[in-house]
């Protein structure tokens, strides 16, 4: 009879599977993973090898519990039972289920998996929750489990996008959920408020160990609340959709935290995390992003750039050159980036040509016109986008109303122009500013192709929402850590120093060079009419060209003969 009573609760455990994976009574046997509420534990999944999570005396206040598992970036599944099912598992990187409690029951297990042939470092935790507290993707029409507490991740090289189910109310064990959309009063899953949080890990760490240790402060509400950057607050009338700047080989973690404002409550999601890279690609994954191409482009850029940082002022048509390359390249690649689909590598070619091109237009302009307020409001508006840059790089870059790109192009303009406007009456210093500031910062450009840097992100967001139309709905936020203060105590070094030499050097000097057209004409005029300069007697240049191709012709015809070559006369 014992046997017989034995048995029909093995069976009744295997039908009951559904709700909170199966509920084992008597001892635990082997091959199974012990588990504590809110305790994290490190495991080993290989592919012919599932293992069994097990959770044992669960308080019967508890209404439902969460569990999650991570790893870098080879897939875990997580199910209720052996047999996988589209609404009853989930396969990722960051997953978790939600398991709703039946009255009296104190166990759960969860079946673990992975199909990667190569072993995976997890981590995983149960967490508990009462019935006062919201339910993560209780009202998910969405995705495939019936309650989904993930957030679902997507990026590309322009912004990163989370993606969530909306939460329900909480309840007691054995009672019904409560309805989701039959009415949208007070006491209603309306009411819930959906706080969204982002986290950084170390900038250049792309270790297994750092992700897995930072996550553990991503799981529990009062963990988010204290270490991570709360970025936004959705109510249930938003969309429950949130982008933000993608940050290649950076490390970010997000979280979304639901809160009940009426009971005081609230529940962490499963959090999930993204290099804005691929571990496994061929060519350009997270452990090699700097590509060539880049690494060149930058590095002759950053040197030029260096030179204008000291001695723009002195080199003015040099410095006009960098001006010119920097204005028509800019445009240049936003114009084939958006109209062709070349690959990088040919665009960043053709955009160094048609910038070099710019610059020797810019340097013909001056030269043949001597223009100076022209090309000072050109040198002014490069200056003027760098400040304007810098202005959106700060938090009021993430304000609502500079989603409408017409508020934000026409701001960014108008501080574009203000600089040289301001400028106008004192030019040189104007000048000055520029080459410190400008010729600076391509120093740290130089320095994001080799070592990551979030203040590459001062110009880099502002070409990506003239090329990527969704971007103006992004969050530019970035991390500022060690090395960003190190960047940017070596860009304010250079550009103050290269600033203070040039003025101390330009004191007592003219301002700017003369007009460079009317000087080769005044000479010219000099060598014509003054026969005892010794240039006067240098042929013109139209002469000594067509000599020295004759030179060159005579070295390719044939040797005539030795001796008489004239007939004799009779």
């Amino acid at each position: 009879m014992g046997l017989l009573r034995l048995l029909l609760i093995v069976v009744l455990a295997s039908v009951t599977r559904g709700a909170c994976g199966a509920e084992i009574v008597g001892n635990s046997s082997e091959g199974l993973l012990e588990f504590s509420v809110g305790k994290f534990r490190y495991l080993e999944l290989k592919k012919p090898f599932p293992e069994e999570a097990i959770l044992r005396h669960i308080s019967s206040n508890v209404t439902f519990v969460i569990f999650q598992i991570h790893s870098q970036y080879q897939n875990t599944t997580i199910s209720f039972s052996e047999t996988l099912l589209p609404n009853a598992s989930e396969t990722g990187t960051d997953k978790g289920l939600v398991s709703v409690l039946r009255p009296e029951q104190s166990m759960c297990t969860w079946h673990l998996e992975t199909l990667d042939p190569e072993p995976v470092q997890n981590v995983a935790i149960p967490l508990s929750y009462s019935e006062s507290d919201p339910i993560p993707g209780g009202c998910n029409l969405e995705f495939d489990v019936d309650i989904d507490p993930n957030i679902y991740l997507e990026y590309n090289f322009f912004e990163t996008t989370i993606k969530f189910a909306p939460a329900n109310l909480g309840y007691a064990r054995g009672a019904d959920p409560p309805s989701c959309d039959v009415k949208m009063g007070p006491d209603s899953r309306w009411r819930l408020q959906y706080d969204v949080y982002q986290y950084f890990l170390p900038e250049n760490d792309l270790t297994e160990e750092v992700l897995l240790r930072h996550l553990q402060r991503m799981a529990e509400v009062p963990q988010v609340q204290a270490n991570a950057v709360k970025v936004v607050t959705l109510t249930a009338d938003d969309k429950t959709s949130v982008s933000f700047s993608s940050l290649r080989g950076q490390g970010v973690i997000y979280n979304v935290i639901v809160r009940d404002p009426f009971l005081n409550t609230s529940t962490a999601y499963v959090p999930t995390h993204t290099y804005a890279c691929s571990f496994e690609a061929e060519e350009g994954n997270c452990s090699s992003l700097g590509r060539v191409s880049t690494k060149v482009f930058f590095t002759l850029f950053a040197l030029l750039g260096l030179f204008i940082c000291f001695f723009g002022h002195r080199f003015w048509k040099t410095e006009l050159f960098f001006i010119g390359f920097i204005f028509m390249g800019f445009f240049f690649y936003i114009l084939i980036t958006r109209l062709t689909p070349i690959k990088y590598d040919v665009r960043l070619i053709v955009t160094a040509i048609a910038g070099s091109i710019g610059g020797i237009f810019l340097v013909a302009a001056w030269w043949r016109f001597g223009v100076l307020t022209l090309c000072m409001l050109c040198v002014g508006l490069v200056l003027g986008f760098l400040v304007a840059s810098v202005a959106f790089f700060t938090p009021l870059g993430n304000l609502k109303i500079f989603r409408v790109d017409a508020v934000f192009w026409v701001t960014f303009s108008c501080i574009a122009i203000f600089i040289p406007v301001v400028f106008m009456g004192c030019l040189r210093i104007l000048n000055i500013l520029s080459c410190g500031f400008i010729g600076s910062y391509s120093v740290v450009l130089a320095v994001d192709s080799y070592l990551y840097t979030s203040l590459s992100y001062i110009t880099l967001n502002i070409l990506r929402r003239a090329l990527h139309v969704d971007f103006r709905r992004a969050f530019v936020n970035v991390p500022f850590q060690t090395n960003d203060f190190i960047v940017l105590a070596v860009w304010g070094m250079l550009a103050v120093s290269g600033i203070t030499l040039q003025i101390r050097r330009e004191r007592g000097r003219p301002f700017f060079p003369p007009h460079p057209y009317k000087l080769w004409k005044r000479e010219r005029e000099r060598r014509v009419t003054n026969i005892l300069d010794p240039s006067y007697h240098i042929p013109p240049l139209r002469e000594r060209l067509f000599s020295r191709l004759a030179q060159i012709e005579g070295l390719f015809q044939k040797e005539q003969p030795a001796g008489e070559r004239t007939p004799l006369l009779l």
